[in-house]
């Protein structure tokens, strides 16, 4: 029953808190001087202490526990020896696999130090963009739709949207339908219904929307070396909107505070 697969002991929403767990242990381990590899450690541990197997590693050979993308790289940032510096920004994206099957979904962008005004504004603009797409799911909307919301808010603040990588669907499976693009104008299919479970993880660019991948077959990178930012929430679609099983305990509806996203 859909009542079990949410509610039981390790059922979708317990895999989602412990995600939720892990990623905040993640973010208070960040500073300047401190390596990805050491984030990876951390998750790692954070992960298995909590009964769960942490879905990146080994998937598809991707050799890590965690996903770091720091400035310029849009995702999938194998973690590293580099130490991170003051002013830089860096991604975190976790996903925990729990007992009873389930995978939980989330990523935040963090400021290290001292920040620049325009690397703050694409991190606020990402964060904006994730909660102007979530303030629209509900039963009837089309997933195509979230592109349109995502791209207004972007180019609002002169950033641009990436179109490679897409949300998706998830629950038993790390990655299934349906594709959730972020971008204006796309072509995805389908009408959310309450029941559906599937993440939104807008890319956000400073300049142009371009991206290669590196020859590690995984890190995503800006073509023009601008930075990038983005935030990520496994949500529920209910009768009457949505929920955010990825949230803070206290933060119900997503809540700019940037207090919590500065290290």
């Amino acid at each position: 029953s859909i009542e079990r697969e949410l509610d039981g002991e390790y059922g979708l929403r317990h895999a989602c808190k412990m995600g939720r767990e892990v990623l905040d242990e993640a973010g208070k381990a960040l500073r300047p001087g401190v390596t990805t590899d050491e984030i990876d450690r951390v998750v790692h541990e954070a992960s298995i202490e909590r009964d769960c197997y942490p879905s990146p590693l080994n998937y598809f050979n991707f050799p890590k526990s965690v996903c770091t993308s720091v400035n310029e790289v849009i995702c999938h940032g194998i973690p590293d020896y580099r130490e991170i510096q003051d002013g830089d920004i860096v991604n975190i994206d976790v996903t925990t696999y729990n007992r009873g099957g389930y995978h939980g979904d989330l990523n935040e962008t963090f400021c290290v130090g001292k920040v620049d005004d325009d690397g703050k504004r694409v991190v606020k603009t990402s964060f904006d963009c994730l909660a102007a797409a979530l303030a629209l799911v509900k039963p009837g909307t089309l997933y195509r739709d979230l592109g349109t919301a995502i791209h207004k808010v972007a180019s609002a603040n002169k950033c641009s949207v990436v179109r490679t990588y897409c949300g998706h669907g998830i629950g038993s499976l790390f990655h299934t339908i349906p594709n959730v693009p972020h971008y204006h104008k796309n072509k995805a299919k389908g009408t959310m219904k309450a029941g559906h479970v599937f993440t939104v993880e807008p890319m956000i660019n400073l300049k142009g929307p371009g991206d290669y991948t590196w020859g590690d077959n995984w890190t995503a990178v800006t073509t023009d070396g601008a930075r990038s930012a983005q935030f990520e929430h496994t949500v529920l679609v209910t009768e009457t909107g949505c929920e955010i099983l990825t949230a803070r305990d206290n933060e119900p509806v997503m809540t700019w505070n940037e207090d919590l996203i500065s290290r």
